[in-house]
């Protein structure tokens, strides 16, 4: 079993479409060759070269935590003055977790993170 990210970078090296990366996944999901998300997966993107995807460009520098499925409210995300942020793009959708975004203050390298970074 391939890992969620490494399974997605399979297909889009392989030339595939998004929409076609997207119904690869679903089907992955669906014959069960995806692994259980781990208690405390994390993915970080804190260097001041990153690139977030097209559509944000360069953005804050931040933590990403992968739960399961429903797990997000125990976390306190998306609640009022939360800094837990869930993105629409990983909520089950086709991958069964949901990503939790934490915007962090400092860049990889020590230096303040400000608004002038950053695009949004």
């Amino acid at each position: 079993m391939l890992p969620i990210d490494l399974m997605r970078t399979k297909f889009a090296l392989a030339g595939k479409s998004k929409e076609e990366i997207r119904e690869s996944m679903k089907a992955a999901v669906e014959k069960k060759e995806l692994p259980a998300v781990q208690p405390g997966a994390l993915v970080y993107m804190m260097s001041k070269q990153g690139h977030l995807n097209d559509s944000a460009g360069h953005w804050h520098p931040h933590l990403m935590f992968y739960v399961p499925l429903g797990d997000a409210k125990t976390w306190g995300a998306g609640e009022p003055g939360s800094p837990i942020i869930i993105p629409p793009r990983f909520n089950g959708a086709p991958e069964p977790l949901t990503e939790l975004i934490i915007v962090v203050s400092e860049w990889s390298d020590g230096t303040a993170a400000d608004s002038s970074d950053h695009s949004h």
